[in-house]
């Protein structure tokens, strides 16, 4: 039980390592202040550019595989469905910053990819593909979230999974309940990455 508890606060610090706020303080911009007032990788790529948002984005993943594999050598898919979920809590309650931080999909992201990897692997083509062609990343985080829990059901995964990705689907519906407000309104901020790859490419 107390090693088991210690993967668990491990997990949540591990999710509480706050990269968009680090990568925003070496350029001296505190994200909390500037687009959607989050420290996720969406907003630092939309604040700092893709040149500093895209690392973001890949270490916040990291965190959630690395979450799950710690817990898989002391564990079973229980404990390590507990890490995934500890480490999304880290990411979007970090203690680091006074429990104010982004929206748990890299993290999960990156859980869902150590937890299910056929599935982790499926959800990147939907995410990236649907944000391109809608032009929002928010959209391709909600498709996404969706379609993993559908998978999950689908291919029949340990009932634990199964309850991890149904709860972080809800989670995630939840965190974007703004973004959804905006998507209504039309007002929803945008990321043109096509238009950043476009430009970057014209330069070399």
């Amino acid at each position: 039980m107390t090693g088991s508890l210690a993967v668990l606060a491990v997990a949540y610090l591990l999710g509480s390592i706050p990269f968009g706020y680090l990568a925003g303080w070496t350029v001296g911009i505190d994200l909390r202040r500037h687009g959607s007032g989050n420290t996720g990788g969406t907003n630092a790529v939309r604040v700092l550019g893709p040149k500093r948002g895209v690392p973001v984005i890949l270490l916040d993943v990291a965190k959630g595989a690395l979450a799950v594999l710690l817990a898989r050598h002391y564990g079973g898919v229980g404990l390590e469905v507990l890490a995934a979920t500890a480490a999304m809590a880290g990411h979007m309650f970090p203690v680091f910053l006074g429990f104010g931080g982004g929206k748990g999909v890299a993290v999960g992201a990156g859980a869902t990819l150590a937890l299910v990897p056929v599935i982790g692997l499926l959800s990147v083509p939907i995410w990236l593909g649907v944000s391109l062609l809608t032009g929002y990343v928010s959209v391709g985080s909600i498709v996404t979230a969706l379609a993993i829990t559908l998978m999950a059901f689908l291919f029949d995964e340990p009932w634990q999974v199964e309850v991890f990705c149904f709860a972080a689907t809800v989670i995630v519906l939840w965190r974007h309940r703004a973004n959804i407000g905006r998507l209504r309104s039309r007002s929803e901020h945008r990321v043109n990455i096509r238009g950043w790859w476009a430009a970057r490419r014209s330069t070399v």
